[in-house]
């Protein structure tokens, strides 16, 4: 009998050990759609937790949809309340494999052109669509900061 509770401890503990760590999870890399529609506050939030993820699960396959005044942090020239430019975050996360998409219904409502975004920006015809068929078709978890 004190065998028999010995293996299944031994099992327990094999079993917690082994559950807890997200980059040997057999399953795959997570697969998240963060969303941004507030401005630069929001994206600062944003690309840090962003980032925060990429550390802990650097195979985690990551999309950034903006859209209504989320879009600005992509924007030329945009800088985040320290005075450090999105660009160099955008493209440092961009490296990682994150992609970045921009809303043209949102272009088009606000008069902005592709010209005035930094390269790194993709673009989808409506952000909102874009999140749902990343949800619905593709698994994406759904996340905003």
């Amino acid at each position: 009998m004190n065998r028999l509770i010995g293996i299944l401890a031994v099992l327990a503990i094999a079993g917690c050990a082994s559950s807890g760590d997200s980059l040997t999870d057999p399953i795959g890399p997570d697969k998240v759609v963060y969303h941004l529609n507030e401005g630069l506050p929001q994206a600062t939030n944003g690309l840090r937790n962003v980032r925060n993820h990429l550390e802990v699960n650097p195979k985690a396959q990551i999309v950034v949809v903006a859209h209504a005044q989320g879009v600005d942090y992509l924007m030329k020239g945009k800088k985040d309340a320290n005075g450090n430019p999105y660009e160099a975050i955008v493209q440092d996360l961009k490296s990682q494999g994150v992609k970045f998409d921009v809303c043209e219904i949102t272009l088009r409502n606000r008069k902005l052109t592709r010209d005035q975004f930094i390269e790194e920006a993709a673009y989808v015809p409506s952000g909102v669509s874009e999140i749902t068929r990343l949800q619905q078709r593709e698994g994406f978890s759904y996340l905003r900061p």
